[in-house]
Order: C-alpha cells, then sequence, then structure tokens
C-alpha cells in the first residue's frame, strides 16, 4: 500500500517548524528531508525517523519497526498530530545525522 498524498502533505505541515521540509517519492512511498538531510521515511500513511541517540531520549515510547520489508528498524511515529512533539524529535534527531556528502577535489 503506497502513501496518501493528503497523509504526505500534512507531515510535511507538521514538521514546517524544525527548517525546510522536502518529500522524494519513492516506489509508492516518501523519503523526508530536512535542510536537505535525510531524517525519516512515510511509507503506507505511516511515519518513520532514523535512530539516533538524542532522538529516543525524546521520544514518548520507544517503537522500533523497518518501514518496509527488509529494511533496517526506524523509530515509528504514532503521535504526528502532535506538532510540538514531532518538531522535537526532529530537531533532536537532526545533529546527529550526516550532513550530505561532498566530493573532495583531487589536486
Amino acid at each position: 500500500m503506497a502513501s496518501n498524498s493528503d497523509f504526505v502533505q500534512y507531515i510535511v505541515d507538521q514538521c514546517s517548524g524544525v527548517g525546510e521540509i522536502s518529500v522524494r517519492k519513492m516506489m509508492g512511498d516518501y523519503c523526508i528531508y530536512c535542510n536537505g538531510a535525510l531524517f525519516g521515511l512515510i511509507c503506507d500513511n505511516n511515519l518513520y525517523i532514523k535512530v539516533t541517540k538524542a532522538g529516543k531520549a525524546v521520544l514518548e515510547e520507544v517503537d522500533l519497526r523497518p518501514p518496509y520489508p527488509g529494511a533496517k528498524d526506524y523509530f515509528y511515529i504514532g503521535n504526528v498530530d502532535n506538532r510540538d512533539y514531532l518538531e522535537a524529535v526532529i530537531k533532536a534527531t537532526m545533529p546527529e545525522l550526516q550532513s550530505p556528502k561532498t566530493k573532495s577535489r583531487k589536486k
């Protein structure tokens, strides 16, 4: 089952206070980015956020699930209606994620 575009837009709107939120479609579901860095997935109308120590400390309930068969575990975020909570989890998560890699120039 693919994600509904209305749900995806709702998640983008809920996360908008943490930075520039964008999504990219991936086989019917979506990757979600904050300021260009991938922090989660939207699969089957569910939000999953990458696992980090800081994110875990902010979560109301730690629920690890794979977003699709064969995937590694992500934090499953069931409480997407509480905007302040969702933004706090994302703000805590972002500093631990690698920034996009830049190619070094050979001399």
